[in-house]
């Protein structure tokens, strides 16, 4: 698979589809991104499960932290990684061992470990990386357009305004691609454009 680009359907199908979310990484505190995509995620009602030794005992928005993946004692539909590039392919094998496997692992926002998704995309397991579901989220549903983002997606008519446990629409059109030069930008290795440059 080509991890440069994400063509949107692939992306909303995974958004669609998962339901149980285990955030390696997760912070309980709250200027963390981790922490704000925990709580955007958990309040469209995904099954939100914290994983991070460092915090065990503590909980996130009333979910108690786990140490490792082999600790959830149910079936995790989608690993989200809040790690380093050099950190996921233990984490990969460590999801590798599960069962039943999850259906995606996701990498945040500037990390990429090209091999350790070809280790798991080998074992039947879909891959993101270098985005963000809280974004791709609120891009596809077009709630991002409520804070003047342009969201990509075509209508005539403003998405919904998200209420506490709303899960909107991913299903509007969108233009092709969904990619942003920005999340391009964050990539190791990334090209940056003239404009921010200067």
């Amino acid at each position: 698979m080509n991890h440069d680009r994400y063509d949107d359907n692939y992306i909303r199908e995974i958004l669609n589809t998962v339901k149980t979310v285990a955030m390696i990484g997760a912070s309980p505190q709250n200027v963390r991104p981790s922490y704000f995509v925990f709580k955007y995620l958990a309040e469209r009602d995904y099954d939100m499960i914290p994983v991070n030794p460092g915090q065990v005992g503590k909980s996130l928005l009333g979910k108690p932290f786990v140490a490792s993946l082999q600790e959830i004692d149910r079936p995790i539909d989608m690993v989200d990684i809040f790690r380093s590039a050099e950190h996921v392919g233990p984490i990969v094998d460590a999801v590798l061992a599960l069962d039943p496997l999850p259906k995606v692992i996701w990498l945040q926002l500037g990390i990429r470990n090209d091999a350790a998704a070809a280790k798991a995309e080998a074992a039947g397991i879909k891959v993101v990386m270098n985005r963000c579901p809280k974004i791709e989220y609120g891009r596809l549903s077009s709630e991002i357009q409520w804070m003047g983002v342009n969201s990509r997606t075509i209508s005539a008519r403003r998405g919904a305004i998200p209420t506490q446990g709303m899960r909107l629409s991913l299903n509007r059109p969108s233009l092709g691609g969904g990619t942003t030069a920005a999340a391009d930008r964050a990539a190791p290795g990334g090209q940056r454009d003239d404009k921010t440059s200067q």
